[in-house]
């Protein structure tokens, strides 16, 4: 189909699902896919808790990644045939709509902004350091690292203001930096500086036999940390040219080429290790490797890489946020709706929503510069937060599937979807149960901000002021089959 079929078609099926286009449609499926990739980060999570999966689990902790990702897939085939019905900028929030309603997607689309939000800090906090060691800075106060944080989320927003071509432009120059950090990295120690032999993935550095079971569950944040983000292709529904067929392939090649990535990368860190028990009690376990492998110049190359990803990191987040805040707010469903709404005549890109996604997790960084203890709590709630509103889509599709539904968009499972769609369902059962259930500070989250969700919505009642179609699935998908 010649791109101008493919931007009528686009306009059509849009206007067809209640909405007229705002968006410039300047993204391609790779563009769609570097945003996913950088939102999900496989250098940020391995650099994160590369430390915690050796110290838990030794160095099977590797196998959380294939696990984890292999879950996942079903829940984005799960959420690909979803945005292929539904095309529509924000991703979670209508397809929550249309899959199960107004009230569910606003409580489902609450949890997830404040989750996107907080991991927008999160991953802020994380970055500072990588930025005081590039600049030079000897020691990082608790001063530095704010302004450092702040200096991220700064950058990010006015990249993002730029508009849809150039995040697509900046989201391939993050892509190729995660590669070359992760992948290429990786692969270099793994040729040149092995020290262990491969059956070290199948060994733990503590208990006995009848102990590995209990250990090797204790590494699974490895794995649940990493992949989410494919989810940020169909919040940019709106600006990818063919988005029925194009962001479904982007979310899974996300998943896909995030974790061949991060396998490559975290075998190539065990592998190179000299002293492996050593390395697990080190603080900063990739540090020490690198350093011994590539010297202090190779190092400080390499921090340079890490900080174009948390760049790219930060500013794919803003970006998957904003849309997600916009799509709420053009339904009617947020305070200062029309504010929030509003895009610019100029970037084509929804600027007060990007400010919002940008002051947000500043104020959130002032609170952990006061208190920093709050860090962990808030990152706590923020994988936890994501994880449920995945399985409420997963939750709504499954129940629509058993009413009749049959996913009419051009990417479909066809028979295969209902048993995909039951063990997308089985897989995030288990994966809120280990992110939620021995953790407080996740249930505390979660509980705060459902609370005060249901509050707003029981008192505001904002569904009442939206008139924008939702629970039409079945409806939808009968008109898509009867047209073709």
């Amino acid at each position: 189909m010649a791109t101008s079929d493919k931007a009528q078609s686009d306009k059509a099926q849009l206007s067809a699902l209640g909405y007229e286009g705002s968006y410039h449609r300047s993204m391609s499926v790779w563009s769609a896919l570097a945003l996913g990739f950088t939102y999900l980060s496989p250098l940020v999570a391995i650099y994160a808790l590369f430390g915690l999966g050796l110290a838990t689990a030794g160095p099977s902790a590797i196998w959380w990644i294939v696990i984890v990702g292999a879950g996942q897939m079903l829940v984005a085939l799960v959420m690909g045939e979803v945005v292929s019905q539904f095309p529509i900028a924000g991703g979670i929030y209508p397809w929550m709509r249309r899959l199960a309603g107004k009230r569910s997607a606003w409580l489902t689309a609450w949890i997830y902004a404040w989750a996107m939000l907080v991991t927008i800090t999160s991953v802020a906090e994380f970055g500072a350091p990588f930025l005081a060691t590039v600049f030079g800075i000897g020691e990082l106060t608790p001063e530095v690292n704010l302004a450092l944080s702040i200096g991220l989320l700064l950058l990010a927003l006015l990249l993002n203001m730029g508009g849809t071509k150039l995040l697509g432009q900046i989201a391939r120059i993050g892509l190729a930096a995660e590669l070359i950090g992760v992948v290429g990295m990786g692969l270099y120690l793994l040729i040149f500086h092995r020290h262990n032999e491969f059956s070290v993935f199948f060994s733990v550095f503590q208990g006995g036999i009848n102990d590995w079971g209990p250990i090797f569950l204790g590494a699974a944040l490895v794995g649940l940390f990493m992949f989410y983000g494919f989810e940020a292709c169909g919040d940019v529904a709106e600006e990818v040219t063919d988005a029925a067929r194009e962001v479904p392939k982007a979310m899974y090649l996300t998943i896909i080429v995030g974790g061949v990535s991060a396998i490559a990368s975290f075998s190539g860190y065990v592998l190179a290790a000299p002293d492996l028990e050593a390395l697990a009690a080190d603080p900063a376990p990739i540090p020490t490797v690198l350093t011994a492998a590539i010297g202090e110049g190779g190092m400080r190359i390499f921090l340079i890489v890490a900080v174009m990803a948390f760049i790219s990191c930060v500013l794919s987040l803003q970006a998957a946020a904003s849309r997600l805040l916009h799509s709420f707010a053009r339904d009617k469903m947020l305070p200062a709706s029309g504010w929030l709404s509003k895009i610019s005549d100029r970037s084509k890109v929804p600027t007060n929503a990007l400010l919002v996604a940008s002051i947000v997790p500043m104020v959130l960084c002032i609170v952990i510069y006061v208190d920093p203890t709050t860090l962990l709590p808030i990152t706590d709630f923020a994988v936890a937060g994501i994880y449920v509103a995945f399985q409420a889509v997963v939750l709504a599709a499954l129940w629509n599937r058993f009413r009749g539904w049959k996913p009419a968009g051009p990417w479909n499972l066809g028979g295969a979807g209902l048993i995909i769609n039951i063990g997308a369902l089985a897989y995030g059962i288990f994966a809120l149960y280990q992110l939620v259930v021995p953790d407080a500070l996740a249930q505390g989250g979660i509980a705060i901000v459902l609370g005060t969700g249901a509050l707003y919505l029981f008192i505001a009642r904002p569904d009442r002021r939206s008139n924008a179609p939702f629970s039409d699935a079945i409806a939808v998908a009968n008109k898509m089959r009867a047209g073709k």
